[in-house]
């Protein structure tokens, strides 16, 4: 029987597996690791009950961005099984309706028939301005391009139906990390305050040079401050 910790890892909006390539194998000696499908659903329940069905009996839980508000769900309907959680460029809160417009947007403009992935001009908003010309950006799109116009909708219309977190916080009581890009635009450091004042006991940690996808701008930090918090008793 293996003796590391089983590891379920949770991708954002237009990510796949790729995003947690790096956390994978600098976490291999320590951690199973497997990555849900988020892209087959268009409801955070749906997503939540598909990965709950793939995953282990009990599990460390790590996500980023969408992948948080599934693993909200997952805390809301199966506690018992999450041994320990990292939350990454997230927040427990609903859209601002200002966000909300502006997927609705996109969602319309796919409609239109003009699905365009991450484009050179929104790479600026998901990554700090230094990793945009390098081989980070190009990961970036080539992801989008992978989960395509149909994923994106599920995925838009999942994140547009959530419900607000903030209420659970105070209920979960297993050892959480939280971690934020210092430039992250879409889910800006005092999002990651606030969960931070929610849960109990839970620790935070900024990183620099890094915009909303700490796993892939800040792979190594990332990667370190999860071996962390896999050891954490």
């Amino acid at each position: 029987m293996s003796d590391r910790t089983p590891l379920l890892l949770l991708p954002g909006l237009l990510c796949t597996a790729r995003l947690w390539h790096a956390q994978i194998d600098a976490l291999d000696d320590v951690a199973e690791s497997q990555v849900a499908d988020l892209t087959r659903d268009d409801s955070i329940g749906a997503m939540a009950a598909r990965a709950l069905a793939d995953a282990p009996p009990r599990f460390a839980l790590a996500a980023l961005s969408m992948g948080g508000y599934v693993a909200f769900e997952i805390l809301r309907r199966a506690p018992e099984r999450v041994t320990r959680l990292a939350l990454i460029a997230t927040s427990a809160r609903p859209d601002s309706p200002e966000r909300a417009a502006q997927r609705r947007r996109g969602i319309d403009a796919i409609g239109r028939g003009r699905f365009v992935g991450v484009t050179r001009q929104l790479l600026p908003s998901l990554v700090h301005p230094s990793h945009v010309d390098g081989p980070t950006g190009g990961i970036v799109q080539a992801m989008a391009r992978e989960i395509g116009a149909e994923g994106y909708l599920r995925q838009q219309a999942a994140i547009l139906g959530r419900p607000d977190s903030t209420p659970l916080l105070a209920r979960i009581a297993v050892p959480t990390l939280i971690v934020v890009g210092a430039e992250d635009r879409l889910t800006p450091p005092v999002e990651a305050e606030a969960m931070q004042a929610g849960i109990p006991g839970a620790t935070l940690h900024r990183l620099d040079v890094c915009g909303h996808l700490p796993p892939l701008e800040q792979s190594t930090g990332t990667s370190r401050l999860l071996r962390d918090w896999l050891s954490v008793p």
